[in-house]
């Protein structure tokens, strides 16, 4: 454990953002991290915990101390006939956590493959990708209060997962660091093919029979073919959310633009990709600069090399409003502005 000053976020932030954190420390252990709260000059700081630095986008540089969570290991904690229980640390690479899984033959997040981040990151947004959630297969994990240093275990519904949320950000923002997570893996394969793209991927892999590993495989080559890479273009990937409206809303849309697209949520609520009205708006490929909204995907926001993080939290509220204009649906932002 070491404290540094005046410390470059550059590297830890996949937008590829040049700002810096007048304080900077990466914990390993439950045990450091305690130490780094506890430090009596530390103890006013103001905190950010850094996973992969993937949700973020800075627009100044931080004045406090900035926390990288680097705790590693997975291990087998309970098995039953149907489920593996793996608890993995919070500084865990996501997508390596992934193909740990995929190499134990356990599913439940292939189609969580390739999405950036920590797996201590991953709970707080409850991330999800073509009809799998986080919370699909979560059990539990510890946290550690920053105030107090008392370490709490959250269950499922302790956590209030929803669409890209949970109680993490909302009403215990900022103060809990996540440190271990326990998730519950399918022994036998329960395969989601029918959300996105994913069926057409395999039929052109001319993939018959899918398994947990060929849905990985499809998800993987989905991604990379839609969105950019973050150490070739800056960017978070998707930036806006789906938005979520009532059926009637879909319905008066839907006569005044036939192709609006949607994934019936509930009998009364329906969900409409942001990317297809952001497309609509005119912003797909769209260039300023050094930055600006992606040649392939419209729900992308870039850094070209060199961007303010300021210009494009600007051009992030430019989009919400055209769309709104034009659709009268005000998007929310995935990525955290800081």
């Amino acid at each position: 454990m070491k404290l540094q000053t005046d410390f470059s976020l550059k590297p830890y932030n996949t937008f590829g953002i040049d700002v810096k954190a007048r304080l900077f420390a990466r914990f390993d252990s439950v045990a450091e991290l305690h130490e780094l709260l506890q430090s009596p000059e530390l103890k006013q700081e103001q905190k950010l915990i850094l996973g992969g630095g993937s949700n973020l986008l800075f627009t100044k540089d931080f004045d406090g101390l900035v926390l990288q969570n680097g705790i590693k290991g997975v291990e087998k904690v309970a098995e039953d006939e149907e489920h593996v229980y793996l608890k993995a640390g919070g500084g865990e690479v996501w997508h390596e956590f992934v193909l740990h899984t995929l190499n134990m033959d356990l599913g439940g997040i292939e189609n969580l493959s390739l999405i950036p981040g920590t797996v201590g990151a991953a709970p707080l947004q409850n991330i999800g990708a073509y009809g799998v959630e986080l919370k699909d297969v979560f059990q539990e994990l510890e946290a550690v209060h920053i105030e107090t240093g008392e370490v709490k275990t959250f269950d499922n519904e302790a956590c209030r997962f929803g669409y890209r949320e949970s109680v993490f950000k909302n009403e215990l923002k900022g103060q809990y660091i996540v440190t271990h997570v326990t998730f519950k893996l399918h022994k036998k394969h329960h395969l989601n093919t029918s959300y996105g793209a994913i069926k057409t991927t395999l039929e052109e892999m001319q993939v018959h029979e899918p398994s947990i590993h060929l849905v990985s495989a499809a998800v993987c080559h989905i991604r990379q073919s839609k969105l950019p890479d973050p150490k070739q273009i800056g960017n978070a990937g998707s930036f806006f959310k789906n938005p979520e409206i009532p059926l009637s809303k879909y319905e008066e849309l839907q006569r005044q633009y036939p192709a609006i697209p949607s994934y019936p949520v509930s009998e009364t609520t329906v969900k409409v990709p942001a990317g297809w009205l952001i497309e609509q708006c005119g912003w797909k490929g769209k260039v300023i600069g050094n930055y600006g909204v992606h040649k392939n995907q419209a729900l992308v926001l870039v850094n070209y090399g060199g961007a303010k993080g300021e210009d494009i939290r600007k051009l992030a509220f430019e989009v919400i409003q055209s769309v709104e204009d034009k659709f009268g649906i005000k998007l929310s932002p995935e990525v955290n502005i800081i």
